[in-house]
């Protein structure tokens, strides 16, 4: 048997922002060797959104794969450290949670940690989950080092993220994908040209180029220039999960160190969003129209918000959902032009990384066979499934009865997915979930336990383990955790030695 080869030799990004210079990034540095030629099309008029400031521990991922240096992107792109996001008001007005990035505890002789957690509850300790998490105690202490420095130490199983300011970041990328050899052209598309098996055969721009290419990828926002006003492929609506439609976001001025952490804070028909940079702070309100009116909305903010204003508010409509197939013939969408979750667990920027990845991993030659395509979407679809399922998590295990919004929570439709994960939980603690997730055990029992919800008893075999030294080892982890974490720099001086912003 012969092997062939009829490899891509050209590929077109259309659309700059985060997703496009994250894919210009990475792509121009994975297939660097190879006659592969990028370009990207970014208008000179269309401004980033900025709700991608926040990022989960992928990023870093993401950072490592485009060979990029964390350090100078931090001081880039105005970054902070993120150990993870308090959410306050969810559960209960004046009641808090933490979830973390990272590992909680540490499992013994095989057993898993939250279930040794849970027996030593049943045995009358009133320890928090949370005691057990190094992220979730650097967050409360608001000190941070990095992982080189806390191997083999009670720390050593925590995650961060970054926070980011997108428009900086952009830019970043976009020297990045540059030195990497990518070509931009700053124009509009005009007009998009399908050849005879209705494939995009190429782009004709406002300045009169036409730009052919192999393969495209769609980063033109919530339009999806070439994947929904090309193909017309339809959109997968949420809504109905998902009720929250706009948010408006106003950037201020900082009045304190910024916090390793983002908060997200219920409001009467949604939540807002507290994301600290370097320079400035970010914030936002996401919320459902049903309920809340645009001045409404913004007049909430605004008196949410510490700070002198350091620009307008501005509204941003949104459906939550995503694209009916997110690769189609020679065209991959990325990031808005894909599909839209809600920011409350900070996981557009992980799903355009994620669309990354599993693109590189079913990268076609120029006989696009369709088994490829139809790889990339099953598994695209399972990680949209995912995130919307957790995210869902956080509205409708509320105790909130005082508004209609969460009201309307409480009592939600929810997906069969999400029902039978919760159920089985509520046995006794155990969850499914595969290699593949972004949000592992830890992530989930941070939010359960948030909502106060747990199960009804721990696995039997716990009791293999004598109760008294199990309560006492992991009273001596918390100890250790906690002792540790108050040697650590704060999260500012760690920043202001480490990676400051450039002026």
């Amino acid at each position: 048997m012969q092997l062939t080869t009829n490899p891509i030799q050209s590929l077109c990004i259309v659309g700059g922002g985060t997703a496009g210079w994250m894919a210009a990034a990475l792509l121009s540095n994975i297939y660097q060797g190879t006659h592969i030629k990028i370009t990207l099309v970014e208008s000179p008029d269309i401004a980033t959104i900025g709700v991608g400031e926040a990022t989960v521990p992928s990023f870093m991922a993401f950072l490592a794969s485009a060979k990029i240096n964390p350090k100078e992107f931090i001081e880039a792109s105005a970054g902070t450290f993120k150990l993870g996001i308090r959410f306050d008001n969810w559960y209960q007005q004046q009641h808090s949670f933490f979830h973390p990035f990272g590992k909680i505890g540490r499992s013994l002789d095989g057993h898993d940690f939250y279930q040794l957690w849970l027996k030593t509850l049943a045995q009358g300790d009133a320890t928090r989950l949370m005691d057990h998490s190094p992220a979730a105690i650097m967050a409360e202490q608001q000190r941070f080092a990095l992982e080189s420095q806390l191997q083999n130490t009670p720390l050593a199983n925590y995650g961060y993220a970054l926070h980011l300011d997108a428009v900086l970041a952009a830019r970043y990328l976009r020297k990045i994908a540059q030195l990497n050899g990518v070509t931009r052209i700053e124009s509009t598309v005009n007009e998009v040209v399908l050849d005879p098996r209705a494939f995009i055969e190429s782009i004709t721009l406002s300045d009169g180029q036409t730009i052919t290419a192999d393969f495209f990828i769609d980063c033109t926002g919530f339009k999806g220039l070439l994947i929904e006003e090309t193909f017309k492929l339809g959109y997968e609506d949420w809504s109905h999960y998902l009720p929250c439609n706009r948010a408006v976001a106003v950037q201020t001025e900082n009045t304190g160190a910024p916090a390793p952490f983002t908060v997200a804070t219920a409001r009467a028909a949604g939540w807002t969003w507290r994301i600290p940079l370097q320079h400035r702070t970010g914030n936002g309100y996401v919320f459902a129209s049903q309920y809340c009116s645009d001045d409404e909305a913004t007049q909430t903010l605004l008196n949410a918000v510490d700070g002198k204003l350091v620009n307008e508010p501005r509204i941003i409509p949104f459906v939550t959902g995503k694209r009916k197939k997110i690769w189609h013939k020679n065209c991959l969408a990325l990031g808005l032009a894909s599909g839209f979750l809600e920011p409350l667990e900070s996981t557009a920027i992980h799903l355009v990384y994620k669309g990354l990845v599993n693109f590189i991993r079913q990268f076609p030659d120029k006989d696009f066979d369709p088994l490829l395509e139809q790889q990339f979407n099953a598994r695209m679809d399972k990680d949209y499934v995912e995130v919307r399922d957790f995210i869902i998590l956080h509205y409708c295990t509320t105790q909130r009865d005082d508004t209609e919004f969460w009201r309307r929570c409480k009592t939600m439709d929810v997906p069969e997915s999400l029902r039978e994960k919760i159920n089985i939980f509520r046995q006794r603690g155990q969850l499914t979930y595969s290699e593949e997730d972004l949000f592992a055990a830890s992530s989930w029992h941070s939010i359960l336990d948030g909502m106060n919800i747990r199960p009804q008893k721990y696995h039997p075999l716990i009791d293999v383990l004598d109760g008294a030294k199990l309560a006492q080892s992991l009273t001596q982890g918390k100890n250790a955790i906690r002792d540790l974490v108050m040697q650590l720099p704060t999260h500012g001086e760690f920043i202001n030695k480490h990676c400051a912003i450039n002026k």
